[in-house]
């Protein structure tokens, strides 16, 4: 079977998977924002942040469908707008695991360290390293340092695709244990918030097995044009 067969088949698999786990994504955050809580998703982001102490730190209401992030450049919560006033199960899901970012900020969690030096490496290797790969590719029997070049720059990406999924995990148990703890939640509805999480926290799993197997793809590519 050829490499690119390989890579195929591994594309397809990987893609109908990431279908599969976006859908079931979409369809617990339908299903767990009909579970109402009497507060909203600004409101439990405002509660988790004070019960950590964690005083500078804005709370933003932003634009899109499961947009929520957390930026540790402004030290901004920014939530989507369905979590920013929802009074649901889902929302407060969401609204406590950005903020689980913010407390991992807080305490210097060393993975979001790493993750955040890792930013302005990312950024200059997904700018260049599309057309150094393709480049690469097609001048891979006569200059195959090229595809080497493309291929540690893609490299930076997988390893920034995986150093995301301690980071997400840990900010999902925070979320999910200060839930409980402050008794926004009960059993279970903290086990419906957990449900949640764990069903996003799937797609980063699936972004980071696709980028290995991109990266081993092309590593096939270049091991194939140095034996010829």
């Amino acid at each position: 079977m050829s490499t690119l067969s390989i890579y195929w088949i591994l594309f397809i698999g990987i893609a109908i998977i990431s279908w599969i786990v976006s859908y079931s994504l979409e369809q617990k955050f339908k299903k767990y924002s009909k579970e109402s809580l009497p507060m909203t998703g600004k409101e439990v982001a405002e509660k988790m942040l004070h019960d950590h102490g964690i005083m500078d730190v804005q709370i933003t209401c932003i634009d899109g469908q499961l947009t929520d992030h957390y930026n540790p450049a402004n030290k901004t919560v920014n939530l989507s707008k369905d979590v920013y006033h929802g009074a649901n199960i889902a929302a407060a899901a969401v609204a406590a695991h950005e903020c689980g970012h913010a407390v991992q900020h807080e305490v210097a969690y060393a993975p979001l360290k790493m993750r955040s030096a890792l930013v302005p490496v990312v950024s200059f290797a997904s700018h260049w390293m599309t057309w150094i790969l393709l480049i690469g590719m097609l001048t891979v029997e006569t200059f195959p340092q090229l595809l080497m070049v493309g291929i540690a720059l893609f490299a930076t990406t997988t390893l920034f695709s995986f150093i995301t999924l301690p980071v997400e995990v840990d900010a999902s148990r925070r979320a999910v244990n200060w839930l409980q703890e402050a008794g926004i939640t009960n059993r279970e509805t903290t086990e419906m918030a957990s449900d949640a999480l764990h069903s996003a926290a799937y797609t980063y799993v699936v972004a980071a097995l696709s980028s290995l197997a991109t990266l081993v793809y092309y590593i096939l590519i270049l091991m194939g044009g140095r034996r010829n």
